[in-house]
């Protein structure tokens, strides 16, 4: 079995909730994605991103990338494009967290701090593209970015839920988690209620963002999300600290506010099986004051 780093990615594990949940006719699973060699759910699209560049010719060892990034998404291109002995540099927001930038520095990339936020970064990004000869996956409009969901992450719920689920969870940054789930899903019963989560005016939540029209992803299709709902920066950090202490499941903050909206939703419901998305894991937020 020659399996390699590669390989490790997807197929994260299902647990059930064993202490959140209150109501015993729902279920509530959430899903690992932290469990991804690169520590995040955008393994997935980094990966399928990088291979179909490269598949189709659109980059090779020679190219020069960059990408603008919240953070997750970096890593996971760090880590690949190494791997595919790419060089990238990943331009951040100067408000990351330490661990991220050393992060993609360790599996080295060049990263840039932008001191105006995501939106400045892929301002930034978009002007190497367009005067210096530099390719951007741009993952906010990046078709190959829902299509890594529609292969992997909507098949195995259905598939771990034995076709059973009722309910899809996910915090929304880029929106390519939930569109490409949300798409097979979809496909297999259009039943199942795709429920997304964005944080509330004025709160801050490390790769979940409400977007400017002008910024909203182009890969984003509202008609595939049943219903959008807001969470608050300190529901979605009171229940991060929630689900390391009492589920023993270590995540971040925007883990924090699609959990928050589970657990909502299992209240009003008689019925049903939800399934909720754990983005990432913990470790890369221990500078800031998540955990505190």
């Amino acid at each position: 079995m020659n399996k390699t780093i590669i390989d490790r990615i997807g197929n994260t594990p299902l647990v059930k909730s064993i202490a959140l949940n209150s109501n015993p006719n729902v279920d509530l699973y959430f899903k690992l994605e932290g469990n991804n060699p690169g520590g995040s759910v955008k393994d997935r699209a980094a990966y399928n991103m990088i291979k179909t560049a490269l598949d189709t010719k659109q980059i090779d060892s020679s190219t020069k990338l960059i990408e603008a990034t919240s953070g997750n998404t970096g890593i996971a291109l760090a880590m690949i494009a190494g791997v595919f002995k790419l060089s990238i540099e990943l331009v951040m927001p100067k408000t990351a967290t330490k661990e991220r930038v050393q992060t993609m520095r360790a599996y080295g990339a060049k990263v840039t701090l932008h001191p105006d936020g995501i939106e400045g970064a892929r301002d930034y990004a978009e002007h190497k593209v367009a005067n210096d000869g530099y390719y951007s996956f741009n993952q906010f409009s990046n078709e190959n970015n829902w299509i890594a969901h529609y292969k992997t992450t909507g098949p195995e719920i259905w598939r771990d839920t034995n076709g059973k689920v009722t309910h899809f969870v996910s915090s929304m940054g880029t929106t390519g988690t939930i569109m490409g789930t949300s798409t097979f899903l979809k496909e297999k019963n259009t039943d199942v209620q795709i429920i997304g989560v964005q944080p509330t005016e004025g709160s801050k939540i490390p790769g979940i963002r409400k977007w400017p029209k002008e910024y909203l992803p182009k890969i984003f299709n509202p008609s595939k999300v049943d219903k959008v709902y807001d969470v608050s920066q300190e529901e979605a950090i009171q229940m991060a600290r929630r689900l390391a202490r009492e589920e023993g499941i270590f995540a971040g903050m925007s883990s924090g506010g699609a959990t928050t909206i589970a657990l909502k939703l299992a209240e009003q419901l008689k019925d049903g099986i939800i399934v909720s998305i754990i983005c990432d894991r913990g470790d890369r937020y221990l500078s800031s004051k998540l955990f505190e």
